[in-house]
Order: structure tokens, then sequence, then C-alpha cells
């Protein structure tokens, strides 16, 4: 039991490791062309959220990640990649576009959950994150989600609502931290390594309970070992995957995708 709880415990601090490639990276590295967007076009620009226009290959995209920073800065801009109201109602301004101009969408998600302060839940958190999964259920365009890091809480899961969800081989995806789980249910924050044992966060789990459509695979020790190939191999899935769902009618595309998450974990 130890040594199990010690493995998966190593995935958790992978896909949190200070130097694991994040959003941007990502977005630099695997698309030819980008053009950032700013604003949710009522109260300010969240740093959390990179969202824009792409091309990779022959196909235009939009592009939105929930991105960490490099370095104190960075993480501080970026708010530790936790998304504020206005953040999710610019990725959703940006997913609207896309569905008007027929473009794809392709999601980065890397976040240990929304922010929970006063200011956003005064501005609407709940309400923000909901009207994303309520609007990704229905855009005529397809959607693929990739979780890079941490997928934390509905945080993430307002950007991972897609026709194609995957997990890197070392990031997590959880209904909400370890340490927040073992704080809830043994008021002892130390046991969070039993935590991540017990909720199953892994993506060899989330894969055998049906959660996500497949694994990308990372470099023996972590994405951060080899960024580029690491990135080399997400392009290779979006490019697949890119090809097959934009021959989909938009009905059967929609069809799918309810009965995907209706049926979720069966």
């Amino acid at each position: 039991m130890q040594n199990n709880e010690e493995l998966i415990w190593n995935k958790v601090s992978l896909a949190r490791h200070k130097d694991r490639p994040n959003a941007r990276f990502y977005i630099e590295n695997i698309f030819d062309e980008f053009i950032e967007f700013h604003g949710d076009r009522s109260f300010r620009d969240d740093k959390a959220i990179i969202g824009g226009i792409g091309k990779i290959n022959c196909f235009n995209v939009t592009v939105i990640g929930i991105n960490k920073g490099k370095n104190t800065k960075e993480n501080i801009d970026s708010n530790f990649g936790m998304v504020h109201p206005e953040g999710y109602k610019k990725s959703l301004r940006l997913m609207k576009q896309a569905e008007k101009f027929k473009r794809p969408i392709i999601c980065f998600v890397d976040t240990p959950g929304a922010f929970c302060g006063i200011g956003a839940e005064e501005r609407g958190q709940g309400h923000a994150i909901a009207q994303n999964l309520i609007e990704m259920s229905n855009l005529k365009t397809p959607i693929i989600s990739i979780i890079i890091g941490e997928g934390g809480s509905g945080g993430a899961l307002a950007l991972a609502l897609g026709d194609k969800v995957y997990m890197m081989e070392n990031s997590i995806y959880s209904i909400l931290s370890p340490e927040g789980f073992a704080s809830i249910l043994w008021k002892d924050v130390s046991k969070a390594k039993k935590a991540a044992y017990s909720m199953k966060i892994t993506s060899q789990d989330l894969e055998k309970f049906n959660i996500i459509d497949g694994i990308i695979k990372e470099p023996k020790n972590g994405a951060h070992e080899d960024p580029e190939l690491s990135a080399n191999s997400i392009k290779a899935y979006i490019l697949k995957d890119l090809e097959e769902l934009i021959n989909i009618d938009y009905d059967e595309l929609l069809n799918n995708r309810y009965d995907k998450f209706r049926n979720m974990g069966k």
C-alpha cells in the first residue's frame, strides 16, 4: 500500500513540476501561427487564460489554454493557473467566435482549480463555469481538450467538455486537490498521499473508468525532460482527431458529445 501511494504521489509531483511545459509553451511549439486575444468585454483580461486563433498544418483553429508561469512573476500574473470568472468568460467568447467561423477548438488544461477568492465569488465564479459547460455541450464545432498538468475540479472541467479528452501520461484530473480531499475527509492535510491514492486521479485510472479518450505518452522522467518531444506527441493526436472530427455532421457531433458524457464512467 505504501509503495502504491508513493507511486501515485510521484505522478502528482510530476504533474506539478516547476519545469513542466505549460500551455504557452505548447501553443508556441505546436501551432505554426498564433494570434492572442484578450479580455472578456466586461471586466478585465485574465492572464490565467491564453486564447486566440492558431494554425496547425492546414487547419485554422481556436486555441484556449489555462496557463501557469515559469517563474514567480509569471505565476503571480497568471494567479498560478487559478482562473477568475472573467477568464472563463473570455474563453467562452472565443469558443462562440470559433463556432461562428467554423473553427475547431483546442483546449489545454492545467489548473489546481478555479480561483475561490471573495472577488471571484462576487463576480459569479460558479455561474461562469456552469455557463461554459452549458455552451460547450451545444457548440457546433469540434472540441479537443488535453489535460497537460493538473486538472482540478470545475476549474478544469470548464474547458474539458470535449469531443476528445486526453491526459498527458503524468497529469492528474480530479474533483479537488489531494490536500483538499485529505483536509475534508480526515481533517489532516498530511494524509494527501493517501488521498491521492484513494481518489484515482491518474491518467491510467481515468482511462480505465472511461473518463478520458486516451493517454499521451511522456518521456520517462516527465514531460519536462524533453518538452519538444511532448509537444510533438500532442500535435500528432490533435492532427489525427481534426482529420476525423471535421468530417462529422454537426448534429451527429452534438449527439456523440451528449452520449459521451451521459455514458461516462460506465
